[in-house]
């Protein structure tokens, strides 16, 4: 299956440049690309891909409005594709608002080609993508700045099992399904399966609305190791 994707980034050879690597693979295909936040909604609205990448800071509308809109729960919203944001930063401050918006993870534009490729392939099979080397200090950061945890959510893992809340706090302090498995020494798709039913009961979309969860539930606290 072909993946369908949008570029969105204010610089035309960065736009240019993303478009034609993601172009040169067998299974993905660049259907659009707009200069702003505002153009790539009204593109990727036409060509429903299943991925856009969206850089963070954009003139006319950044990428964290652009992605809000574009993932609006509304029922007037008939397509949502994932969205990939991109950042030259590893401390954006729109990063923590972008995951919260629904986006599916964040990579940095400086990230090796080999990574931005397997980035649009991880998000469009429905996983997020959190890259572990920054995602324990990016969101334990951005919870830090929040004022208070969200304590209206923790009601909700109530309907977590023990092993189901265990599974979320591993996945809130940026360990991969392989580390949490060696972790619980059980099998990947066990984890898996946990993951799923994690996001099923909580009503996340993804990974990354599951780490977002974690913080603002006040299950993991910045700095928890």
């Amino acid at each position: 299956m072909t993946i369908r994707v949008v570029v969105v980034d204010d610089q035309a050879m960065v736009r240019a440049g993303f478009a034609a690597l993601l172009c040169a693979q067998s299974d993905i295909e660049v259907v659009g690309q707009a200069p702003d936040g505002r153009q790539g909604v009204d593109v990727s609205r036409r060509a429903r891909p299943d991925v856009v990448l969206m850089d963070v800071r954009m003139p006319e509308m950044d990428g964290l409005e652009a992605a809000r809109r574009l993932l609006d729960p509304s029922p007037d919203v008939v397509h949502r594709p994932k969205v990939l944001m991109l950042t030259t930063f590893d401390l954006d401050d729109y990063v923590y608002e972008a995951l919260r918006a629904g986006a599916s993870g964040f990579l940095l534009k400086d990230a090796p080609v080999a990574d931005l490729i397997q980035a649009v392939r991880v998000v469009a099979a429905g996983d997020a993508l959190l890259a572990p080397s920054i995602t324990r200090r990016l969101i334990a950061d951005f919870a830090r700045q929040r004022p208070a945890p969200y304590r209206a959510p923790a009601l909700r893992l109530n309907g977590l099992t023990a092993r189901e809340t265990e599974v979320l706090v591993l996945i809130a302090r940026g360990l991969s399904n392989t580390e949490i498995a060696g972790t619980l020494v059980v099998a990947e798709q066990t984890v898996k399966t946990h993951i799923g039913h994690v996001l099923a009961k909580l009503s996340l979309r993804d990974r990354a609305q599951a780490v977002v969860f974690a913080y603002e539930s006040g299950l993991v606290a910045p700095g928890d190791r």
